[in-house]
């Protein structure tokens, strides 16, 4: 701990400054992650409606020290060479999909699958019954043959 107190000062200013190039940092970085959100969700009409204020974002954060001018042009040239690649289709974009697509798919593919089970149980309880029916037949039949042959025998005799 510094016993100068300008050196005191300093520190303060340091953690005062940092806490606000941290929050600078962090509004860019959004800023960019949102910006690639529409992309990767091809919602494009608004990724170019969002690109002129994530480019003063950039800006910003430049012209305030944070990060180095090149830098800054180099996120905004690939920035919108994204954006207008995904437009004309040179670049193919993997679709990402929300929380609530793939729940939904989810939801969607086990009912599928339920669906399936019943109709393969079903299948199997037909076949059962099917069986069972067949040889209750059989059966009635073989008693019936033994009963005409009880009877035949008692005839001849």
């Amino acid at each position: 701990m510094p016993n100068i107190k300008s050196a005191k000062k300093r520190v303060l200013v340091t953690e005062k400054k940092t806490l606000e190039n941290k929050a600078m940092r962090s509004k860019m970085r959004n800023a960019i992650r949102k910006f690639n959100d529409y992309i990767d969700t091809l919602k494009l009409d608004e990724a170019e409606k969002m690109l002129p204020d994530l480019m003063s974002v950039i800006d910003e954060a430049a012209t305030n020290g944070i990060i180095h001018k090149n830098n800054a042009s180099n996120k905004k040239s690939r920035l919108s060479a994204r954006l207008s690649g995904v437009k004309s289709g040179k670049i193919i974009v993997n679709i990402k999909k929300d929380n609530k697509t793939i729940a939904a798919e989810k939801a969607q593919a086990a009912r599928e699958k339920a669906e399936a089970l019943r109709a393969e149980n079903l299948k199997k309880m037909q076949e059962r019954a099917a069986a069972k029916e067949a040889e209750k037949k059989a059966k009635a039949e073989a008693e019936a043959a033994a009963k005409k042959a009880k009877a035949d025998a008692e005839k001849a005799a």
